[in-house]
């Protein structure tokens, strides 16, 4: 069975190039279609690289095997569906081909040249460019609509950051399908207009460009600047590092000297690179573990000038139009590793991120100042990109139904103050609109809906009353939705935990992922805290106060064909189908075909005055207390009134040592070992 998504079906892709990251491509394809039974096939005229690409990817699918990322028999399917070759009949057959050869526009011409007598009509092209226009690559070619380019991030199994760059002639309904079909794969994908270097290249080239030049003005030694960038941009390794990692040495030599007839005369190969080029050398960087002291002022010179370049050369691209703010935050901190431009410029302050870059630019000719952070300066605020993406999908007449997505993908879609507000105002948005029929609240990506509250705001409580007005603000929002007289629908296409399932709960209707073992769980507790956003009331009123109460009190968590069971969510569907179901189910209830169930706002029937004793662990025991109250109190009285008591709940957890200890060893420890609380 292919992977379909929307009208098109895939089971076999095709890798063009054996090299850098050709293999790496082919083993994400692998992942992705295994369940499928698909086949992924290399090809390339040399031998030795099919034999390397192999060997490379064999090694990485072992290695998965053996830390648990995938079972024995999952690599071995994977590695039954990857061929090597260097026939390119074998192209004949491909859905999809992803050309990954050597950045040359000549030889990317004939390779899709050749391509195009060999596939069908309707095989997609796609070429992992990290610079060149779709428009030179493509020239070639009479089927100019099926191509784009699609630029992988390295390690590109792993970076989930995809660039999608269409040209003028690509088919629009291509480069929709293509953002589906990779958010489909567990990727990111980013729309870019095209341009030399696309979005983030110019960035990734450009800091290493200004990391060579402080060296060449004597700011530091390479190994100095290497490591002050790194809390400089808020990088992992360096960016002399990173060029050592990557090999990426020659193709970013080649891409600043184009960069600086195409793109500005700012950019050009640093005499720095040129001589290590003509070495052939690596960059003498920190060793693993090695650490590098400078004195305050040599620190601030290179932080400033690097600060200065990055903000410049970010919202310069900003500037550009090539993609939007919101998208670029997304690209450029997850697939450079970098603090994202608007929150190093919000942390900054605008005005001293203006004058950073007007200081790097006084001293670099052709080093521009761009107009959107000139406009942000005068306006006196931060930035805000946008964490959500709205859309509108086909309803009846000449209504639609508004679709409404989280999207913090780096965080698994985790509420935060930011989102909570633009939430807020996305429903009011809808709620005011005519031609909005229903609504459907979605995640980005495949991994989660939204995987909870910021922990980090919790984490930053100072007193009860922040921790209060945290709580309450997730109440409010949730509240606004239940009391929407148009329906709203939470497509749950993977894990719905904490706040992202009491805001789920806030919906009319819960259509989720099948299949999926754990789908939801209300998991404060573990980190001694209680769901405060109407947890401790809405699940009680739609599972049941029995199974409610177990839920919360252990932090267990549901699957799929549970919560179905439960009456939590009201169907399942397939992974690429559960925001089209839930659309569905919205327009319907909307047209009176389906039930309409609103939330019972009274007491909860039959509901106990006590709860029976039940093991809950290594948890605190305080906190097991009070979680019991807010359970209790709203279940004995109406909806509000136990809203009001969860708050009031919540706001002495906020006061306990074992809220401080549960958070604070999450944010330093992770889920995966018991907080050791002291029941106080």
């Amino acid at each position: 069975m292919p992977m379909i998504i929307g009208s098109r079906s895939i089971s076999h892709v095709v890798v063009i190039g054996s090299g850098q990251i050709g293999p790496d491509i082919a083993l994400h394809f692998a992942k992705v279609l295994e369940p499928f039974g698909g086949q992924v096939t290399v090809i390339d005229v040399s031998e030795q690289a099919l034999a390397s690409g192999k060997a490379k990817v064999f090694k990485k699918i072992d290695k998965g095997a053996e830390t648990g990322a995938w079972k024995p028999a999952q690599a071995e399917a994977m590695k039954a569906m990857l061929a090597f070759t260097p026939d390119y009949a074998s192209a004949a057959t491909a859905d999809l081909v992803v050309e990954a050869a050597t950045e040359d526009e000549a030889l990317k011409g004939r390779i899709f040249t050749q391509l195009e007598k060999l596939c069908r009509a309707d095989t997609i092209f796609l070429s992992n460019s990290s610079h060149l226009e779709p428009e030179r690559i493509f020239a070639p070619l009479r089927l100019r609509q099926r191509t784009a380019v699609a630029h992988y991030f390295f390690p590109a199994e792993r970076n989930p950051i995809v660039e999608i760059v269409s040209s003028d002639e690509t088919d629009p309904a291509l480069t929709a399908w293509l953002l589906r079909f990779y958010e489909a794969t567990g990727k990111v994908p980013i729309a870019v207009k095209s341009r030399y270097g696309y979005a983030a290249d110019p960035i990734f080239e450009g800091i290493f460009q200004a990391a060579c030049l402080a060296v060449e003005e004597g700011l530091g030694t390479v190994k100095e600047v290497d490591f002050a960038a790194r809390a400089a941009l808020g990088m992992t390794v360096g960016p002399f590092t990173a060029m050592n990692l990557t090999g990426g040495n020659p193709i970013t030599q080649h891409g600043l000297n184009l960069m600086h007839t195409r793109l500005g005369s700012w950019f050009y190969s640093p005499k720095l690179l040129d001589d290590m080029l003509a070495t052939d050398g690596k960059w003498a960087v920190c060793g693993r573990g090695e650490t590098v002291t400078l004195p305050a002022d040599q620190d601030q010179r290179i932080t400033e000038a690097l600060r200065g370049a990055y903000l410049g050369l970010c919202f310069g691209i900003i500037d550009s139009g090539i993609v939007t703010l919101g998208d670029y935050e997304v690209c450029i901190e997850m697939a450079l590793d970098l603090i994202g431009p608007c929150r190093l410029a919000n942390k900054l302050g605008v005005a001293e991120a203006l004058r950073l870059v007007k200081a790097y630019a006084a001293d670099h000719p052709g080093f521009s100042v761009p107009m959107v952070l000139r406009d942000q300066a005068e306006a006196g605020k931060p930035f805000a990109p946008p964490n959500l993406i709205e859309s509108d999908l086909p309803g009846t007449g000449t209504q639609v139904v508004r679709l409404v997505r989280v999207r913090r993908p780096k965080v698994l879609n985790a509420l935060n103050h930011a989102t909570y507000h633009e939430l807020s105002a996305a429903f009011a948005r809808a709620a005011a609109d005519p031609h909005v029929a229903a609504v459907v609240l979605a995640g980005f990506g495949t991994k989660a809906f939204v995987s909870g509250a910021d922990i980090n705001a919790l984490n930053a409580v100072k007193t009860p009353e922040e921790g209060w007005a945290i709580a309450k603000l997730a109440q409010d929002v949730a509240r606004q939705v239940e009391r929407m007289d148009k329906p709203v629908v939470a497509a749950l296409t993977g894990i719905a935990f904490g706040g992202g399932l009491e805001l789920a709960m806030g919906c009319h209707a819960r259509v989720a992922v099948e299949g999926q073992r754990v789908l939801c769980a209300l998991p404060e507790v573990n980190l001694g805290l209680i769901p405060a956003g109407g947890g401790t009331q809405r699940l009680t009123r739609l599972i049941g106060l029995d199974k409610a109460q177990a839920a919360i009190r252990t932090g267990t968590p549901l699957g799929s064909a549970d919560a179905l069971a439960l009456g939590l969510v009201a169907e399942l569907a397939p992974a690429d189908a559960v925001i089209d179901r839930a659309a569905q189910r919205a327009l319907d209830m909307a047209a009176g075909k389906t039930p309409w169930i609103k939330m019972n706002e009274g007491p909860v029937p039959g509901a106990p005055t006590a709860l029976p004793e039940i093991d809950i662990g290594h948890r605190s025991r305080k906190v097991d207390e009070l979680v019991t109250e807010s359970l209790l109190y709203g279940a004995q009285r109406s909806l509000d009134e136990g809203l009001a008591r969860e708050l009031d709940v919540f706001r002495r957890i906020c006061a306990l040592q074992d809220m401080r200890i549960g958070v604070g060893h999450f944010v330093a420890n992770g889920a995966k070992t018991p907080a050791p609380f002291v029941h106080a």
